[in-house]
């Protein structure tokens, strides 16, 4: 079975819940929260190009839910939290001592040594430092150290021992050879396991069930706790929460694998989660789309126990400070470069660290503000405009190239498409042009449809200064490169909508319009009602909109002749027009904290380099294919063409181009 169809089954038949018998008085009914749970997480796993499982439970409460919670899945570096378990557990048997010194030698070095293989062979440390190594930095080295100090067997016994069989350690890491099974090795690699067990484990770490058992010692849960709070890999389960909301978790990440797990600690509670992914379509990472999911998994977790929207707690006004990290700190770091004398000059690794403290009272020093340390609305303000580590000068674009000659067979890759006058709305060629099938990011044309609808009968719509949500600032897929609290007009956010094809312009764009949708509830969900009951009064009979972007749906979609229908109506307004013939446009994008940025959104469209095409709209995904609605003219004659499926980026073009020259060829339009 394609692992699309895995998830989605995954996603229809495993999701169950967990009933828990304590009461939460402050909180919403258990019910209302596993609904929102299952609306919330169940569409995000679905979406995600590879298989992926997971299980989350409010250790307070026990209310929760797992999407293919009981299926087995590598864990990477995720097995380090049971062989942590288990060194704490020979520490109170007293097979070994925390304390107890432990040397590495040359030979014991293996690549993922993000510490050890810094020092020189014969270096000693504690048996406790190695376990936070292990944890905190995911040191390989480290690990194998633990594991052969309390025997490679010990993770599993004890493992047993706790009612969690399904967990297993395999091997040392990158030592295939001591495997302990080698069909579970083959299969799954260093270790496996399932989210449930995950969960619960994690659940026994932070409720103290270890200690109170006799596993490990009192006050050792506390301590584990603090090890997978000081995880240094920022970018995945933690980088979306609010300030105040920590997290204590371990990811893993092997080729095509990526996973994390842990405890959120926050204002609604503790949540324990785990999210596994394998065979991911898009192995990038850390930074790739499987980081981005574990992201916003968490969030939508921690915001449906806390009930504060789909679109997560308002983006508030905050000042940077020393002990943060991420993409901002490398905006300061290399804006305060740009500023400073050489010799006070950063290294840009986005880390708030004392030498960046003092990179900003050297530059509130200069600019005449008081010397805080701490970056305010009024120090952001002095600094101007970030540095982001991109040219925000455009680059050149080529020139435009001759147009196409009429002529040629119309041979395509697509194994649907549709040729249409624009002017007069005739079909005029086509092949399974009322095949339903999906579009990607061609729905756009209908989310830029509804939006200027509604300025149009509003015009000041389009000048409203759009706050950019969590939700829409941490979007996957293609994206405008918004953040939460950036401030955007609806004009411009249509701009990153058409051009770069901004997932998070479409959010965006749908949760501020659709608050004036018909209807109650997400502005979101609403205004996606707003695109289908459109799609209605076109006579769309085949179209059906599941989001504002086009990520994969199961049930929605469109055909190549209703799609064309589509793309008239839209061109009927002026804007749109514009819109999708401009190649490059440059924005200034301000953000609630208070500093600003220059971001270029060239368009995805390349008919544009060509004379006669007046562009519209591109979509790609694994189940859509490479898909184009583009429009050209020639002698007169404006004709839209819609390909859908073609088997690249390049054939959708070349599929595009020869259906206008047969069809010009057909017209007599030279």
């Amino acid at each position: 079975m394609p692992w699309r169809w895995q998830v989605a089954v995954a996603v229809l038949a495993g999701l169950v819940a967990w009933h828990g018998t304590a009461s939460w008085a402050a909180g919403p009914s258990e019910a209302t929260t596993e609904e929102t749970l299952r609306d919330a997480l169940g569409p995000l796993l679905a979406a995600h190009e590879g298989v992926a499982a997971a299980a989350v439970r409010h250790l307070g409460t026990g209310v929760g839910c797992g999407i293919a919670a009981d299926r087995q899945m590598p864990l990477a570096s995720l097995v380090k939290v049971p062989v942590m378990v288990a060194a704490y557990a020979a520490a109170h048997e007293g097979r070994v001592r925390l304390d107890e010194t432990v040397t590495f030698t040359a030979d014991d070095v293996v690549p993922g040594s993000v510490i050890i293989d810094k020092l020189s062979p014969g270096a000693t440390f504690t048996l406790r430092d190695a376990i936070r190594m292990m944890v905190a930095s995911s040191d390989n080295t480290a690990t194998n150290i633990v594991i052969r100090r309390i025997g490679l067997p010990a993770t599993n016994e004890v493992l047993d021992r706790i009612g969690l069989p399904g967990i297993r350690l395999n091997s040392y890491v990158f030592r295939r050879e001591t495997s302990l099974d080698t069909a579970r090795s083959h299969e799954y690699g260093l270790g496996n396991g399932s989210a449930a067990e995950l969960v619960t484990l994690m659940g026994m770490i932070h409720g103290r069930d270890l200690e109170r058992s006799g596993v490990v010692d009192a006050g050792a849960c506390e301590v584990m706790l603090g090890h997978m709070l000081a995880c240094e890999d920022r970018g995945t389960s933690g980088r979306d929460l609010p300030a105040g909301v920590r997290v204590a978790h371990k990811t893993g990440l092997v080729s095509g694998v990526r996973t994390d797990a842990g405890v959120i600690l926050g204002p609604a509670g503790p949540i324990a989660f785990c999210l596994l992914t394998r065979d991911n379509r898009d192995r990038k990472a850390p930074g790739g789309p499987a980081d981005d999911l574990i992201a916003r998994f968490a969030r939508a977790t921690l915001d449906a126990f806390e009930r504060t929207g789909p679109e997560g707690r308002r983006v508030e006004p905050r000042s940077l400070a020393a002990g943060t990290a991420g993409r901002i700190v490398e905006d300061l770091q290399r804006t305060l470069n740009a500023e400073l004398p050489e010799a006070d000059r950063l290294g840009v690794d986005g880390e708030f660290g004392p030498a960046t403290a003092a990179g900003v009272r050297a530059f509130q020093k200069q600019a005449g503000l008081p010397e805080t340390g701490v970056v305010d609305t009024a120090t952001w303000a002095a600094l101007g405009p970030l540095v982001t580590g991109t040219a925000p000068a455009p680059a050149p674009l080529p020139a435009v190239e001759p147009a196409d000659a009429p002529g040629g067979p119309p041979l395509t890759t697509a194994p649907a498409w549709a040729v249409v006058d624009a002017d007069s709305g005739e079909f005029l060629l086509g092949k399974d042009a009322d095949a339903i099938r999906q579009q990607a990011s061609v729905t756009k044309i209908m989310t830029a449809l509804v939006v200027l609808e509604r300025a149009a009968a509003t015009p000041a719509l389009l000048a409203d200064a759009v706050a950019i949500s969590t939700r829409a600032g941490t979007e996957t897929g293609s994206t405008a490169q918004l953040r939460p609290g950036d401030r955007v007009t609806v004009a411009d956010l249509l701009y990153g909508l058409l051009l770069p094809s901004g997932n998070d312009a479409a959010v965006a764009l749908a949760e501020h319009v659709g608050a004036g949708c018909d209807g109650a509830g997400d502005p979101l969900e609403r205004f996606v009602a707003a695109m289908n009951a459109r799609a209605a009064t076109l006579g769309l009979e085949g179209t059906k909109y599941g989001n504002p972007h086009g990520l994969t749906v199961e049930g929605c979609g469109s055909t190549p002749r209703e799609i064309a229908a589509l793309a008239r109506a839209a061109l009927a307004h002026d804007l749109f027009r514009t819109v999708v013939a401009t190649r490059q446009r440059t924005v200034t994008l301000e953000n609630v904290d208070g500093y600003r940025r220059e971001v270029v959104w060239n368009n995805t469209n390349r008919l544009l380099g060509i004379e006669g095409y007046a562009g519209i709209k591109t979509g790609t995904t694994t189940p859509a294919g490479c898909c184009l609605a583009a429009c050209g003219e020639r002698g007169g004659r404006r004709l839209i063409v819609v390909v859908l499926g073609s088997t690249s980026t390049e054939s959708r073009y070349a599929d595009a181009r020869n259906l206008f020259r047969h069809a010009w060829r057909t017209l007599g339009v030279e």
